[in-house]
């Protein structure tokens, strides 16, 4: 359900379960850290999170989440792993952003979206509490009050803004997006690694270390 395709130097990672709208299972966030954990071994220059079909995610798996999937801690070990990475990451949303699939999208570095792609995160309604870092990384981006009004007011948005808002980085085609993103990883490909990494730290210093499952 996770699609794993690398040359060495960029790194692609899809959901690919367009039956349930790429809802999030235990497996399938456990498969996305091992891959991520990889990458930071294998030194890939840059990695792009995508989805296949219509909704990027709609976040955890809700049978498996009423079990408990809503507060493991794999969602903040996934978003970690991925804000540790030296590489340069960028999600390519192809649809919807819903839930916990925010923490992975939050922790990367760019983000790109469909004109369609709507953005939500019901916390409030459904009674879980985000993941520690989701609310500091998408304050950060949007502001407390913007954060707020997602979180706690349950406000869905737009991709139009979500992109006046911060919240996303540019709007782009459908039968375009991975070529966008391929596009916008060429200059860490054919950097030295070390070098991506050196100017990434310079404008968003975060640690380095994560725990592990």
């Amino acid at each position: 359900m996770i699609r794993i395709q690398s040359d060495g130097e960029l790194l692609n990672l899809c959901l690919s379960r367009t039956d349930k709208a790429n809802a999030l299972t235990r497996e399938m966030l456990r498969d996305l850290v091992t891959a991520v954990e990889e990458a930071r071994r294998s030194g890939v220059r840059a990695l792009v999170l995508s989805g296949e079909g219509k909704v990027f995610s709609a976040g955890a798996d809700l049978d498996e989440a009423r079990a408990g999937l809503a507060s493991d801690p794999v969602w903040e070990h996934l978003s970690s792993a991925i804000a540790a990475l030296p590489c340069l990451t960028i999600a390519a949303l192809n649809g919807t952003l819903a839930g916990g699939a925010f923490g992975m999208v939050l922790a990367c570095d760019l983000r790109l979206a469909v004109p369609e792609a709507k953005f939500f995160y019901p916390v409030m309604r459904l009674g879980f509490l985000p993941q520690p870092s989701d609310p500091r990384r998408l304050a950060a981006l949007i502001g407390p009050s913007r954060a707020k009004m997602i979180l706690m007011a349950g406000l869905k948005i737009g991709a139009d803004e979500a992109l006046g808002w911060g919240l996303i980085d540019r709007i782009v085609a459908p039968g375009a997006l991975a070529a966008e993103a391929a596009a916008l990883a060429d200059a860490a490909r054919a950097a030295d690694l070390g070098h991506v990494e050196a100017i990434k730290r310079l404008i968003a210093p975060e640690p380095a270390a994560h725990g592990s499952l």
